[in-house]
């Protein structure tokens, strides 16, 4: 199948401990480019993550938003730092002593010295969290291609259109070709026959020149060549998979034909039909921009 690099995919997961949400979006890009935004207490999964969404995505420039709430309020605990406050007791006696001031300090006060009691967050299972989200960000890709994949069905189908009618002006280059040296020869035999009156025409004066004019104007071997590309352009559609930069390179030889064939034009017809060929083919680059 075919890939758009254009695609959106999100998935959200909450039980009684958690809530996660993971989001994705993409723009055409050459490469993969990821830029996730998420809380610093998932740092610690970055490299995962950038693993996990290089299964699904090989090229585009991806956008990841990751939301983390934690829904147990048992999560906080109080921690009471007993050699601490034994240090400050310490101090406030040795001060008490040397100054003949009472030592006024009662369990209230010592509480709010710093760090005495402290509120800390109780370690969350990373294997679990790895686990949840994980599950999360495999189920927002699988959203995430199947709109790539739409689209790019779409995209194949436009193309196939274009190369089909591609295939059609090809098919009038090559019929009209002929015609054009036949023109040619009979221009030639007017013209000669015009100046010499009544007198003989020398034939093979004429076969020749008429040979090296259509050598001249020959595109037999471009025409070709461009019926090939289109063709192996229609199977690697088919054949699917990541293929943006082996189509990109197929329409680039695709318009170095059609370049050749409007500089060996040598009829009006022809070089109407070459410039429509290459803006057919500069349109079908445009679409190639888009595929994975």
């Amino acid at each position: 199948m075919i890939k758009s690099m254009t695609g959106f995919g999100r998935h959200e997961y909450t039980d009684e401990t958690m809530k996660i949400t993971v989001e994705l979006k993409s723009v055409n890009h050459r490469y993969l480019e990821t830029a996730i935004k998420m809380p610093k207490q998932l740092n610690f999964f970055e490299v995962g993550i950038r693993n996990e969404l290089k299964r699904y995505i090989q090229r585009g420039k991806v956008d990841v938003y990751i939301t983390y709430e934690d829904l147990q309020a048992d999560r906080l605990c109080l921690k009471y730092n007993e050699d601490l406050a034994c240090e400050y007791m310490s101090i406030i006696e040795k001060m008490s002593e040397k100054f003949g001031i009472t030592n006024d300090v009662n369990v209230s006060s010592l509480s709010r010295y710093p760090e005495v009691i402290t509120m800390e967050n109780v370690s969350v299972d990373e294997e679990e969290l790895w686990h949840k989200l994980s599950e999360c960000i495999d189920k927002a890709c699988e959203k995430f291609v199947d709109t790539r994949v739409r689209e790019g069905e779409h995209l194949k189908t436009d193309l196939m259109d274009k190369l089909d009618n591609m295939l059609k002006m090809v098919d009038f280059v090559e019929q009209r070709s002929p015609e054009i040296v036949k023109e040619y020869r009979k221009k030639i035999e007017d013209k000669v026959s015009e100046l010499l009156a009544d007198s003989s025409i020398d034939d093979s004066r004429i076969a020749t020149e008429v040979v090296l004019f259509a050598d001249k104007i020959c595109v037999d071997e471009e025409t070709v060549r461009l019926r090939s590309h289109i063709k192996g352009m229609k199977e690697v559609l088919l054949e699917g998979g990541s293929v943006g930069r082996k189509l990109d390179f197929i329409a680039q030889e695709m318009n170095r034909e059609a370049n050749t064939i409007l500089s060996k034009a040598n009829d009006l017809e022809i070089t109407n039909v070459a410039i429509d060929l290459k803006t057919e083919i500069e349109k079908v680059r445009e679409q190639i921009q888009n595929i994975e």
